[in-house]
């Protein structure tokens, strides 16, 4: 009973306000006014404020956001620690897999390594890289060879 009073003040309220802007020649601010005074008097006419005040003091109703806000805590925290890991353990052992796969049977190195070339088999259409170029495609290599890409 209470709330719905002072839902309806405030709403008289705005609307109040509304008037006063808009006598001022603001019509576009009044009519911001006018629609955001209207919402509490649409909560109270709709009963979503009676809902609101059963649900705030009823013990089972916290318990029910203490069980969500729980399952919440839990999968998040599974979340992280799955991206921690790197995936799922399907996505592991798929990982694992593709990794063994890249080393040819009678090879002694993985088939996926990078090219040496020495400077005669270089094209001579294609200019050298500066030492900070080389030194950027090092730390480039050193990290895909850590993810073991």
């Amino acid at each position: 009973m209470i709330a719905e009073t002072v839902c309806s003040a405030v709403a008289a309220a705005g609307l109040g306000i509304a008037a006063v802007t808009a006598y001022r020649k603001r019509f576009l601010a009044a009519t911001r006014i006018a629609a955001y005074s209207l919402v509490p008097l649409g909560l109270v006419m709709t009963g979503v404020v009676d809902w609101l005040a059963d649900t705030a003091f009823s013990p089972t109703a916290w318990a029910g956001f203490c069980v969500l806000g729980l399952s919440w805590v839990l999968f998040s925290t599974t979340r992280a620690v799955e991206r921690r890991r790197g995936g799922t353990r399907k996505e592991r052992k798929a990982a694992r897999g593709a990794q063994r796969e890249a080393v040819a049977p009678a090879a002694s190195a993985p088939s996926l390594g990078p090219a040496v070339r020495t400077p005669a088999e270089r094209p001579a259409g294609k200019p050298r890289a500066t030492e900070s170029a080389k030194d950027d495609f090092s730390d480039i290599e050193a990290i895909l060879k850590k993810h073991g890409i």
